[in-house]
């Protein structure tokens, strides 16, 4: 053993290559008893992890068959204490994306798009969460006895996602704008809506990163190893 360890010192690569193999079983096997129930990608990547107050936490793949004529689609996306959060990339069962939604306190917040299977964009909503510990916000509205004026008023939302902003729809195939709405916390302004005279032709956006290659088959979500429930670790 000594004389395999001074070999090792003597060749800085095969030490480092130890030392990391070291490592990686080390901080491997420490994470894992974090969980009480988790997946393996065939890459190694453990997903759909769920800690030990059963909540869901770090990278997920969610997975929805057809139901009553229902197309199902796959998620992709971060969870951070049973809650979606920031971006979540939506795939049918082709492995096409479909969606791009982002999330705040497992709430839609800003802006969400959607695409046909040819990765044409055809809408873009624009959402707010809303912090379910505090449902109050503060909104600049003119004063009653003087227009010119704008004061602040403090509402309480009624739902934990409003809409907000302007939300366009496109026409998929050219990417011509065919109608906008503008929402203010939840509420649809007046004279929003089809817009004749602000259609032109846009480029047409199409999806380009995601947790997984745009084409995915259905083999490669496979997991390889499920871990089996962990008992009465610390």
């Amino acid at each position: 053993m000594m004389q395999f360890m001074n070999s090792a010192i003597n060749n800085k690569g095969i030490l480092k290559r130890i030392i990391s193999l070291v490592l990686f079983f080390t901080v491997n096997g420490l994470s894992a008893q974090q969980w009480i129930d988790y997946n393996i990608t065939p890459r190694g990547d453990t997903i759909n992890r769920v800690d030990k107050q059963k909540r869901k936490q770090g990278p997920w793949v969610l997975r929805y068959e057809e139901v009553r004529g229902e197309p199902g689609f796959e998620e992709q996306g971060y969870f951070v204490d049973g809650k979606k959060e920031g971006a979540w990339r939506k795939f049918n069962l082709e492995g096409d994306q479909i969606a791009k939604e982002f999330f705040k306190w497992g709430y839609k917040d800003g802006k969400q798009q959607y695409y046909t299977q040819t990765g044409d964009l055809y809408r873009e909503e624009s959402w707010k969460a809303v912090n379910p510990e505090n449902p109050y916000d503060t909104i600049m509205v003119p004063d009653l006895n003087n227009p010119d004026i704008m004061i602040e008023k403090i509402i309480k939302h009624e739902s934990a996602e409003v809409k907000n902003g302007i939300w366009t729809f496109y026409v998929a195939s050219t990417g011509a704008v065919a109608k906008t709405e503008k929402y203010i916390f939840g509420q649809l302004e007046k004279n929003s809506g089809v817009q004749p005279n602000i259609i032109k032709q846009n480029p047409v956006v199409k999806p380009k990163d995601s947790i997984l290659p745009k084409k995915v088959l259905p083999k490669e979500l496979q997991v390889l190893d499920k871990s089996k429930k962990a008992k009465g670790k610390g």
